[in-house]
């Protein structure tokens, strides 16, 4: 069997060289336009003219004295609600129930739930726009047919509903990801913890709470990261739908930065708004990350 040590004189370097193209690939379809979006959120240009202004720190301090930066942040936070949150626990819930219960058609049943996550983003605010439609939509049909035409709404025209309108799409979308993640999980954790527990008297809720969530430490940690991502990060899904509206309802940062991106041609301050944007990921997935490691340590 060959050992891991080189032999000698054998070139170490060899490994690198294999890596060497995925890296360049990644360092100039990732890292550079990265540095490059930072770069230009120091000027003011318009993504047209050849010359640019620089401003300094000037686009950061109108984007922390806007109003509308504010107001779409706070919309963002509102999704992780519906991105997070909600998917992660109704996931949790769905995965405990299918991994416990050996009922025919489950595999179908799993296929099912998960199929959003691969559903386009697009194709699925079309869907979602049709359904919310309140002349022709199922929704509004559905309930007039229940005789519950009082409750039917304009729901994506609406100043109040849109924004739970849209999250409750993000919801649908997510929990499907995080079921198929814990019924991973759920693999690992040993049978004989809850034929113990159940010997000890524990019910199903006891078990969940001291068996499964613990066991599925890890796969949460992963889950909760990429949701809270997919919230702050969510432009597709609002741009089909609502547009941002009405008004600034659903205004989201993603959107913001494409609407001074393109219809502004503000591309040095939708450059400080990404900036900013990606920072604030990158510090919520570091902590995350810490609190999850911190966890694990004392439990070990």
């Amino acid at each position: 069997m060959r050992s891991n040590q080189a032999y000698p004189g054998e070139n170490k370097w060899i490994g690198w060289l294999y890596l060497l193209p995925g890296l360049l690939i990644y360092l100039g379809f990732t890292f550079y336009p990265i540095l490059e979006t930072v770069r230009t959120s120091f000027y003011e240009w318009n993504g047209f003219s050849a010359q640019r202004d620089w401003i300094g720190l000037r686009n950061y301090q109108a984007l922390f004295s806007d109003t509308q930066f504010t107001s779409a942040f706070l919309h963002n936070l509102v999704f992780i609600l519906f991105y997070c949150i909600l998917p992660v626990f109704i996931g949790l819930l769905l995965a405990s129930v299918l991994s416990r219960k050996a009922l025919p058609g489950m595999t179908l049943f799993r296929t099912v739930l998960f199929l959003p996550q691969v559903i386009s983003m697009v194709v699925v605010g079309v869907i979602w726009r049709w359904i919310f439609n309140p002349q022709f939509g199922p929704l509004n049909v559905l309930l007039n047919a229940l005789g519950l035409s009082g409750l039917t709404r304009a729901w994506l025209g609406d100043f109040a509903l849109a924004l739970p309108a849209v999250g409750s799409i993000g919801t649908w979308v997510q929990y499907g990801f995080c079921m198929i993640l814990f019924l991973a999980g759920m693999q690992h954790i040993s049978e004989e913890y809850y034929e113990a527990s159940s010997l000890d008297g524990a019910n199903a809720f006891q078990q969940f709470v001291h068996i499964t969530i613990p066991g599925l430490r890890a796969e949460i940690g992963v889950a909760l990261v990429t949701t809270i991502i997919a919230a702050l990060r969510v432009f597709d899904l609002v741009y089909v739908t609502t547009r941002g509206g009405p008004g600034n309802a659903t205004l989201v940062v993603g959107f913001l930065i494409y609407r001074s991106a393109f219809q502004q041609n503000r591309i040095g301050y939708a450059s400080a708004i990404a900036t900013v944007l990606m920072l604030i990921i990158l510090v919520i997935s570091l902590l995350i990350r810490r609190f999850q490691t911190g966890n694990e340590e004392k439990s070990a």
